[in-house]
């Protein structure tokens, strides 16, 4: 069975056990696409059905190898993991595809965000002081720019002003962007589930 790690305060109507479901369902998902065996968990309890946007991220070892969402919650939760567990794997536009060699050694998390909700912010430090590191996600709008950084990026971004350096940069926005009080924010939260290392 795989082993998980749920990184939330409150792991509301997702079980334990579901979340184990989730990250047998996007493993899964990118065997069957390799042309490898293996049983599909059963995802017959309401909760699987119900619309949520969800992210699927793969690492190798430290490193980044896939991540692939949505923030709007337009598809059932199971149907949801598994089209971004192929495309994580497959159609990310940074990476190769995933090989079948690669393909045991990978790590894989599923999110399942909250809806966002737009964030006033007068810019500066007005945006610091309302974000909470560690909680939210973050997501930025300004004209045709966007990108979003999941909650667990804060891991790797502690400070806020990096994080939001950081992000601004993803969307193709000078770093310093988010001391603008025009740019749009909205934040979310997420359910975290990880496959265990070392598994």
């Amino acid at each position: 069975m795989v082993a998980y790690r749920e990184e939330s305060k409150n792991s509301g109507e997702i079980s334990p056990d579901q979340g184990r479901t989730l990250l047998g369902l996007a493993r899964h998902a990118i065997a069957e696409k390799l042309g490898l065996s293996g049983t599909k968990p059963e995802t017959s309890a309401p909760i699987f059905s119900q619309k949520r946007a969800t992210f699927v991220t793969l690492k190798s070892g430290k490193n980044l190898r896939g991540c692939i969402g949505s923030l709007a919650a337009v598809e059932p939760l199971a149907e949801g993991i598994r089209r971004n567990a192929v495309n994580a794997a497959f159609h990310d536009p940074r990476f190769p595809s995933l090989t079948e060699k690669e393909f045991a050694g990978i790590h894989i998390s599923v999110s399942v965000l909250t809806p966002a909700r737009p964030l006033s912010h007068g810019g500066g430090r007005d945006l610091v002081s309302k974000l909470n590191p560690g909680m939210d996600g973050v997501i930025i709008r300004h004209g045709s720019c966007s990108a979003t950084f999941l909650p667990q990026v804060w891991e790797q971004l502690p400070d806020p002003e990096s994080f939001l350096n950081h992000l601004c940069h993803k969307a193709g926005l000078p770093m310093n962007a988010w001391q603008n009080p025009d740019l749009e924010v909205s934040i979310y939260q997420a359910l975290y589930f990880a496959e265990a290392t070392g598994l």
